[in-house]
């Protein structure tokens, strides 16, 4: 009976992602230790950038919400970064992909450090699937800005190529992981970092297509 009742809450929670006219966006809190609220100021400028640049009606204020809690299911769109390490239970990792099936959408940003550690935890979420680099022709990458040369390069830290992972269940990129471009980065406060206007312009682009692509290209099954 409690499982029934949680998959008609998951159908809802779908239903309602679909046709809200105004959304919030939720910074995702986890456990291992790893600084989950790494770049505070950067989901409040890319939420501003996209309500000026794509006409979207994002509430100004973004929440906080744990992995393991029902309150997951109430944002259509979850931001996770950090550099260190990231520890999922079991019921976090049920809840998790609770959510992704049942419409939610999640960025993973690497923040530098975070793979080692984000990886093993995804694959309790979902051990069947792998992350996928997705081609350049991507939808993700052809949204109101255009990257034909795939995910933007932010920050410099290897020496290695960004890339831009996804999960892909049943059709439809769940959770899009950003690797090696640090765009969380290029969304805070020019003070932070000081990258250059180019810059950050091409990372909170970026960010907006993630999020017009999870708001409206994630409804159509499609790689």
């Amino acid at each position: 009976m409690k499982k029934l009742l949680l998959l008609l809450f998951i159908v809802l929670t779908a239903q309602s992602f679909k046709y809200q006219n105004t959304y919030q966006l939720a910074l995702l809190k986890y456990n291992g230790g790893g600084d989950w609220y790494a770049n505070p100021t950067a989901l409040t400028n890319l939420i501003s950038f996209c309500n000026q640049k794509l006409a979207m009606s994002i509430n100004e204020e973004y929440a906080t919400v744990d992995v393991g809690s029902l309150e997951l299911f109430n944002y259509p769109f979850v931001h996770m970064t950090g550099h260190g390490n990231v520890v999922f239970s079991s019921q976090e990792a049920e809840n998790l992909r609770n959510y992704l099936i049942g419409g939610g959408f999640l960025h993973i940003d690497d923040n530098y450090g975070l793979d080692k550690f984000v990886r093993p935890e995804m694959k309790k979420v979902f051990p069947e699937l792998e992350f996928i680099e997705l081609p350049h022709s991507h939808p993700i990458y052809h949204q109101k800005f255009n990257f034909s040369n795939g995910l933007p390069k932010i920050h410099e830290h290897d020496n290695k190529a960004a890339q831009g992972f996804g999960l892909i269940y049943e059709g439809r990129l769940v959770c899009f992981y950003s690797y090696e471009s640090d765009l969380g980065d290029g969304w805070e406060d020019f003070e932070v970092h000081k990258d250059t206007e180019e810059t950050r312009t091409k990372a909170l682009q970026m960010g907006a297509n993630i999020l017009q692509y999870a708001f409206v290209g994630s409804n159509d099954k499609t790689n």
